[in-house]
């Protein structure tokens, strides 16, 4: 292989993708960075930064400004709608598991953007605007097709990182298996800069509450709360969208005289998979490409950039003479967590809040109920919901 090829290649320009980039770029290995826009992505999608997350990230010596322009959360809460708090989390009961024994509330994007930056300044090479098409590999090399305004262009390397999302188009053209199930019901949001904690004054800045008939998550980012509520599956989506849908759903969280105002709103199915392989040869998958889940949780962006900072790790040792057998590692280590532990974990929380069943709500809920109030039992159940068990976990397998 040439030298000009001895790289990796990245396909993907979200919080996973870039991170790999960093990482890779930090630890010596040349790589390419192909994302399919042509520029960043700046929507409201992943908010929830997690302790193990967070501690991964102070490679980059981000958090500090993550904080200062996002929101420390210190607990969070499992609620009923009709009669408030069940259970309140203490993160500062994983003092001794983390150097940050909180949540980050964060827009993806804004980490994104930090990461662009650290790049440019690396010198690293990102290229927008190419939309993977395309992958083949042989014993020597992995050769990538993406389309760009100039027409199709081809770049070998010698691995390659899919970070190209739940869609993925190098998941696709491998022929990888994406098995799993999708949720009978869609998952509505919208956000508004009504300040909830006015009124309701006794909630976290993350809130799973539960409802026999409308479960809701109220989340906190910096400027606005997000509302995120079920929907029908076979409803008109533009009614779902629409503005009488919405502030019907806003007014039930808290009734006010005046209209909400809605900063942003979307719609959309949500699904639990996992490939069946991460590692197919020279190309591994990661993040969204690799597993999706529900989002109540927090879990889908955060296990995405372990990921990307296992991979980054393993691929030091290889490109420093290593056998490149430890992508089966990876494939172990991040694809059994992602279904033992996020899988079970976010689809858990869903059937909390969601159950219409009387008796097991009550139980449910009263187990979380004395679940927080022990401080041992608490302390386990955060290991495991901040993914700090899991990565332990991960860490195990050979």
């Amino acid at each position: 292989m040439s030298n000009q090829n001895n790289r990796i290649i990245i396909v993907g320009a979200g919080p996973v993708g870039l991170t790999a980039a960093l990482a890779l770029g930090r630890r010596g290995i040349p790589n390419v960075l192909l994302a399919a826009e042509p520029e960043l992505v700046m929507e409201l999608r992943g908010s929830t930064f997690h302790p193990p997350t967070l501690d991964l990230l102070d490679e980059f010596e981000v958090v500090p400004r993550m904080i200062e322009i996002g929101l420390k959360a210190p607990t969070w809460q499992f609620r009923d709608r009709e009669s408030g708090p069940v259970a309140t989390f203490d993160l500062s009961l994983l003092a001794a598991d983390t150097n940050h024994p909180y949540r980050v509330q964060c827009e993806q994007w804004k980490l994104m953007r930090f990461l662009e930056a650290e790049l440019r300044e690396l010198g690293s090479d990102l290229r927008f605007g190419h939309e993977v098409t395309d992958v083949r590999q042989d014993d020597e090399a992995v050769t990538v097709t993406a389309q760009t305004v100039s027409g199709p262009v081809q770049l070998a390397g010698r691995y390659a990182i899919a970070a190209d999302g739940a869609r993925s188009a190098v998941r696709r053209s491998l022929g990888v298996e994406f098995d799993g199930f999708t949720y009978p019901e869609l998952f509505l949001i919208a956000s508004t800069d009504f300040r909830f904690e006015h009124t309701l004054t006794d909630i976290a800045y993350v809130n799973y509450i539960a409802d026999p008939l409308e479960w809701l998550v109220l989340l906190r980012v910096p400027d606005l709360w997000r509302v995120l509520v079920p929907a029908p599956e076979n409803a008109d989506r533009n009614k779902l969208l629409s503005d009488e849908y919405l502030q019907n759903v806003l007014q039930r969280v808290v009734m006010r005289a005046q209209p909400y105002h809605i900063a942003h709103r979307s719609l959309y199915p949500v699904h639990q998979r996992v490939a069946q392989h991460f590692r197919h040869g020279r190309v591994v998958l990661a993040g969204d490409a690799a597993h999706i889940n529900n989002p109540l949780g927090g879990m889908g962006m955060n296990g995405g950039i372990q990921d990307a900072f296992n991979l980054a790790d393993k691929f030091q040792e290889i490109f420093a003479g290593a056998d490149d057998r430890l992508l089966d590692r990876y494939d172990r280590q991040r694809r059994t967590v992602a279904v033992e532990a996020v899988q079970q974990q976010t689809h858990r929380n869903q059937q909390i809040i969601s159950e219409r069943d009387p008796q097991v709500r009550k139980s449910s809920l009263d187990q979380l109920r004395r679940t927080a109030e022990d401080k041992q039992a608490a302390r386990e159940y955060m290991l495991r919901s901040s993914m700090i068990a899991s990565m332990r976990r991960a860490a195990e397998i050979a």
